[in-house]
């Protein structure tokens, strides 16, 4: 099927404007658009990634206006409820135990400042709402994993999508996360399969791939993504393109953070990732992972203004935005709506990305007595 061309641009007062009249139509309906494929190789995916800049991000913006509205973005924001003291050792992380670094351990916080966190990112344009603890996983925290059901229910009761990040979940977490109403749960492959134990050694890639089959059986949104300057090779992020794209389905958010390299870390002096390398990994991801939302997330704000612009072109259509990162800098969300009312583009509305909604829909209506998965009809945004 041949891919639909972006709209024209005509100059007016030396300011390009589209030549069409209101922004661009929606995405084109399910039955019109290719299928999404789960058979991707290595080598197709690398020759995506080696296509010429320009020519790629055509691609993928083309690609990005058959499945998404390219006048919305999603507007997230991610609060650390539990920092400090991993006993993992990601050679990127502050929050591990193992390294020396400014970040202190601290106890998980209490329901009310997150709900009230939760409010100022809402009242700010934020549509989905992401809390992260640093810990392995949830052994031995039956009272601390009770409160975080507990936060998922209220933020969710405020109309918010609701993210967590908690670490290796076993099946029954991911059902009673589910329950408690959580929309997304993030859980990064973070490179490829062979570049991974160079970066982490407390936590197997399959270890990864498991809590995300648990999360996705759930009937939980599924955020993978990974981050580039770890010291990998491209083929590194090809590998990871390539992992995700083989999943039984493709994660519904893809985040690509960029190193924000702390110091008392193993990568602290990693050499920064380049513009020319975000935007090529996201157009690729793009194109591979078509539905997916693409999520610009940490080192944002190391890039220019234009830069940023380019991501966007080349098919992110969300980020995070407010105070903080867990223990990274952010741009904050008045510079971010500046920025994006001077693009044209606007915020995405909750529950309004279709693997979300299908996975809201699939909620609503009970288990066949077989207790077999319920494959809804897709739901156009």
């Amino acid at each position: 099927m041949r891919l639909p061309h972006p709209p024209r641009l005509t100059r007016s007062h030396a300011t390009a404007v589209l030549s069409a009249s209101p922004l661009p139509a929606p995405p084109p309906p399910p039955h019109a658009r290719p299928a999404v494929r789960n058979d991707w190789t290595r080598a197709e995916v690398q020759a995506v990634y080696d296509t010429p800049l320009m020519e790629l991000v055509y691609r993928a913006a083309s690609v990005h206006r058959v499945w998404h509205d390219p006048a919305k973005v999603q507007l997230c924001t991610l609060m650390n409820i539990k920092t400090g003291g991993c006993s993992e050792d990601c050679a990127y992380c502050s929050q591990s135990s193992r390294y020396d670094t400014a970040t202190k351990a601290q106890r998980l916080v209490e329901l009310e400042p997150v709900l009230a966190e939760a409010r100022k990112a809402k009242a700010n344009g934020s549509t989905r709402f992401c809390m992260g603890a640093a810990w392995r996983d949830l052994a031995g925290r039956k009272s601390g994993f009770s409160r975080i059901l507990e936060m998922v229910r209220e933020v969710r009761g405020m109309g918010m999508e609701v993210c967590t990040t908690l670490g290796m979940l076993s099946a029954d977490q991911a059902r009673q996360l589910k329950e408690a109403g959580l929309t997304a749960y993030n859980h990064n492959l973070d490179t490829s399969r062979e570049f991974y134990p160079s970066v982490i050694s407390t936590r197997t890639y399959d270890e990864r791939l498991a809590t995300l089959a648990n999360v996705r059986e759930a009937g939980i949104n599924v955020c993978s993504g990974g981050i580039l300057g770890l010291g990998e090779q491209e083929e590194d992020r090809v590998g990871l393109i390539a992992e995700v794209a083989n999943l039984p389905e493709h994660p519904e958010s893809f985040p690509v953070n960029a190193l924000v390299p702390i110091r008392g870390t193993p990568l602290e002096g990693n050499t920064p990732t380049t513009a020319p390398e975000m935007i090529r990994t996201i157009a690729t991801a793009r194109i591979v992972l078509p539905r997916t939302i693409i999520r610009l997330a940490a080192g944002r704000q190391t890039f220019t203004e234009t830069e940023q612009a380019m991501c966007f072109m080349a098919g992110a259509n969300a980020v995070f935005t407010g105070e903080k990162m867990l223990t990274t800098p952010c741009s904050g969300w008045e510079e971010d709506k500046a920025m994006f009312d001077r693009w044209g583009l606007e915020g995405m509305e909750s529950f309004t990305q279709e693997q979300v909604l299908e996975k809201e829909r699939a909620k609503q209506q009970p288990l066949p007595q077989e207790s077999q998965p319920i494959h809804p009809e897709p739901v156009v945004a």
